[in-house]
């Protein structure tokens, strides 16, 4: 652990014109830290290890279960946890530069899913990486395991199932918001002996896994909103009323 002084000699050599590997090499410090605390100066407090709901003699649930199902949802799509040292693991879930609200409303709900623990961004081309390192991600996420996810069988357990089912709008968004998109489609009619084109709006969540396709339609039917699976992989919500709805609490990226 660095004290505040290291870290802001390390970043006045940054603010001169050093590049981080140059400053690695003058300081011993890793780039990565270095890289770290151009997000966030300060240290941690000493809160880190902050309790886990899931590890608690009787297990509890998420005090944020909003944040949670949100989360949850973005996991399912673009995010997987990775082991670390000494018993620690880290989630990532990957944003598009595209979409800054979005990788700014994954940080705040990875923040408050675990507000004791560092939520940091790392720069990859045309994406960022929203990180956080706790030792009670697979507890949280029981979904986490070997190899990718439509390889192996995802269900949610039944405290999830209850999040989700008390708040299916914010799971629907977080899988919107990381694998569907809004999109304007047209097509042409003849009236009158003239052909006209018209655009109308739809939403489409696209994932590999059959069982994750599954929970999406299911969060779906519970707040009745229309959908068709388009093939194996695609599934589109295009009726009218049903597009509204999903504007109403979705939403396009942004």
């Amino acid at each position: 652990m660095y004290d505040l002084d290291t870290r802001k000699r390390a970043l006045a050599l940054i603010a001169q014109g050093f590049s981080q590997n140059s400053v690695s090499k003058q300081t011993g410090i890793s780039r990565a830290a270095i890289r770290s605390w151009q997000t966030r100066l300060e240290p941690l407090g000493r809160n880190r290890a902050a309790p886990c709901p899931r590890c608690e003699g009787l297990p509890g649930e998420p005090e944020d279960p909003v944040a949670y199902a949100y989360l949850l949802g973005l996991y399912l799509g673009d995010g997987c946890i990775s082991s670390g040292k000494r018993g620690v693991y880290f989630l990532r879930i990957a944003c598009a530069d595209s979409w800054p609200g979005l990788v700014d409303a994954c940080a705040e709900a990875m923040q408050r899913v675990r507000p004791g623990n560092k939520v940091f961004r790392v720069q990859r081309q045309g994406c960022q990486n929203v990180t956080c390192y706790s030792k009670h991600w697979p507890c949280l996420f029981p979904q986490h395991g070997p190899g990718k996810k439509h390889d192996r069988t995802i269900s949610l357990e039944a405290w999830q199932q209850r999040i989700v089912r008390a708040h299916p709008w914010e799971f629907i968004r977080g899988l919107i918001h990381s694998d569907g998109c809004r999109t304007t489609n047209w097509t042409t009619k003849l009236i009158g002996g003239e052909r006209k084109r018209y655009e109308y709006p739809r939403y489409f969540f696209t994932n590999v896994s059959a069982d994750i396709l599954g929970l999406f339609t299911d969060a779906l039917d519970l707040v009745g909103v229309h959908w068709k699976q388009a093939n194996r992989q695609n599934v589109s919500v295009a009726r009218r009323a049903s597009v509204a709805l999903m504007d109403a609490h979705v939403g396009p990226k942004y």
